[in-house]
């Protein structure tokens, strides 16, 4: 389990926020993603969230390089 906090070039469908969550945490993608979808039916700034992470968040290409 990567326990860097990264975007990975494999496996996005977006951004890779899911992705990148998923692989942090040790569990699927699919699971991060429908948990995120599901909470889209719930009031809140869910969104807001997803595109700080987006901003946030390196992208693993970034990360490997200027970890080497």
């Amino acid at each position: 389990m990567s326990r860097k906090l990264v975007r990975p070039r494999q496996g996005r469908m977006l951004a890779g926020v899911c992705a990148g969550l998923a692989r942090r945490f040790g569990t699927s993608a699919g699971l991060i993603r429908l948990l995120f979808l599901l909470s889209l039916l719930l009031p809140g700034t869910q969104v807001i969230v997803y595109l700080a992470l987006w901003i946030i968040m390196p992208n693993e290409d970034r990360h490997l390089a200027t970890n080497h």
